[in-house]
């Protein structure tokens, strides 16, 4: 479940991916009159007939709502989560997304960042495992941390390192993710709101995540995800988005990353994510968003300021380039596509191929890669990215040899990578130098900067460190020397908790037979 970074010799950079696709509903999902509310804790004086949300869960059936009154809870369901669901088509939401808290600590601070407060390690906060059909809405969860299989916030799990993909329909709306505790060589919260193994539909939307030492947002494992993320909010991580694998119908939009180490990554890797590579382009001959064949879509989103080196680091997500606005690493048929892009001090977009030096486990094989190149690992190519039409300002500010606004480090391909009608008030800054003139026509051959000796490649290797320190005459990239944890501001809570809800005491009023706002295909006015 790890997502790394390799970059051996001077050839790539490593880092993870997108989101996309219709959202449709299905057989399971009305309510109907057999659907039951189960009520935790107490709202307006009217006591639940549970006090924790995992005996809610574990009495759902199929169909039933789960509302969860505000509160401070302390959950501890199972020694994989503290909120594990197994139960397909139930529906938990909170009345209140900054009163209703899941949280991985002890002692009397509501998500302490006491040491000997951080009772989370080990577990993730609210897991959904294999069961189609989950929504959850309008909560908060923080300080579940790494260890065993923990370490996720909020994760829709559809088989984590089996290599097949076992979850269908899942939803999330009004969320936020965080952690208040970090320490170097201890447990640290890894993901915020993760994704795996799905074939969807699924949507995220108005969500937030910070301070997470891997990234605050993650879908992986998923050639087909079948995703959409809709009105993000990254902040405070080593990657405020990452994904591995995830392609095809996979849409990120309306988002915003900033204060990241670095911004967003979608890369190909030869790990537990299996099947590689991660590969953007539609399914069937299908025509994506874009009049395209590519249907992973990064658009609409404001991507600025990826230069905090002093965020939570875990394993090799600490080598994220910093100052970076988006990376595609080993990916292919991406399109990126009307996003803004402000002071990142490295590079707004970096394409880069990727190299996987590590012992693959036993569902990888290499899929779309270079097996064993140049007797070092498993090499994926990069290529058929499009990134077109978006607005540049202030990017590159470290200085260094080939920072600015676009870099790419490419082999020769047919097609290659291209760059079209993107502006910056002061020119389009890029290695190769030109972009949009030598690489301005898709679906054509060509190639970047050499992958092995370049200027590029120097840069890129120097502000990974992969190959240990960077010489300072080399270029000059921030280090992390003093990790800060800002602490969650309240988020928007949902407009109307009871929306769609069956009468219960709690919601008196049977609002009708919709899901909730924020999914896009069932908003409509309370009745």
């Amino acid at each position: 479940m790890r997502r790394g970074w390799a970059f051996v010799g001077v050839v790539a950079l490593a880092l993870g991916s997108g989101a996309s696709a219709a959202w449709a509903g299905g057989p399971g999902w009305s309510h109907g009159n057999e659907a039951r509310v189960l009520r935790v804790g107490t709202y307006h004086g009217m006591r639940g007939q549970y006090a924790s949300i995992q005996d809610a869960v574990n009495a759902a059936r199929p169909g039933d709502w789960v509302l969860v009154a505000p509160g401070d809870y302390r959950e501890r369901g199972s020694d994989e989560a503290g909120v594990y669901i197994t139960t397909p088509n139930i529906h938990v939401r909170g009345l209140d997304r900054n009163g209703v808290v899941v949280d991985g600590t002890a002692g009397p601070s509501r998500c302490s960042s006491a040491p000997a407060d951080q009772q989370g390690a080990g577990r993730n906060g609210i897991e959904v495992f294999e069961a189609d059909g989950v929504m959850i809405d309008n909560l908060t969860v923080c300080n579940y941390l790494r260890g065993g299989h923990g370490g996720n916030e909020i994760w829709w799990n559809g088989g984590d390192g089996t290599g097949t993909r076992n979850l269908g329909r899942f939803g999330g709306s009004y969320l936020s993710a965080t952690s208040s505790y970090f320490e170097s060589g201890q447990p640290a919260g890894e993901y915020g709101i993760f994704v795996s193994n799905t074939t969807g539909p699924g949507r995220i939307a108005h969500t937030y995540a910070s301070n997470m030492a891997d990234s605050d947002y993650y879908v992986g494992a998923c050639p087909d995800c079948n995703t959409v993320i809709d009105d993000a909010h990254a902040q405070y991580s080593a990657l405020g988005y990452s994904g591995t694998n995830s392609g095809g119908h996979l849409v990120i939009k309306n988002s915003e990353f900033d204060r990241n180490k670095t911004g967003v990554s979608t890369n190909s890797q030869n790990n537990d994510d299996a099947p590689s590579p991660q590969d953007g382009m539609c399914p069937d001959g299908e025509t994506g968003p874009t009049g395209t064949q590519s249907c992973w879509l990064f658009t609409h989103n404001f991507v600025h300021d990826n230069n905090n080196a002093n965020v939570p680091g875990s394993g090799s997500a600490e080598f994220g380039p910093p100052g970076t606005g988006i990376v595609i690493s080993g990916g292919r048929n991406n399109t990126v596509k009307g996003n803004v892009f402000v002071r990142n001090g490295s590079w707004a977009v970096l394409v880069v191929p990727y190299l996987d030096t590590g012992t693959p486990p036993p569902v990888a094989h290499c899929d779309g890669g270079i097996e064993n190149w140049n007797n070092l690992g498993c090499y994926y190519g990069v290529w058929g990215n499009e990134v077109a039409g978006n607005f540049f300002a202030a990017n590159g500010a470290f200085a260094n040899p080939t920072n600015g606004d676009i870099g790419d480090l490419s082999d020769l391909h047919d097609p290659g990578n291209c760059y079209h009608g993107n502006f910056d008030p002061h020119g389009i800054t890029s290695a190769p130098d030109a972009i949009q003139t030598t690489h301005g026509q898709c679906g054509v051959p060509n190639a970047g900067e050499d992958v092995l000796n370049s200027p590029l490649s120097t840069q890129v290797l120097c502000a990974t460190e992969l190959l240990g320190p960077c010489d300072p005459s080399t270029g000059y990239y921030p280090r992390g020397d003093n990790v800060v944890m800002p602490p969650l501001a309240p988020q928007r809570t949902m407009p109307d908790p009871c929306a769609n809800v069956p009468a219960n005491p709690w919601c008196p009023f049977d609002h009708g037979g919709g899901y909730g706002p924020g999914y896009g295909w069932c908003d409509r006015p309370r009745s």
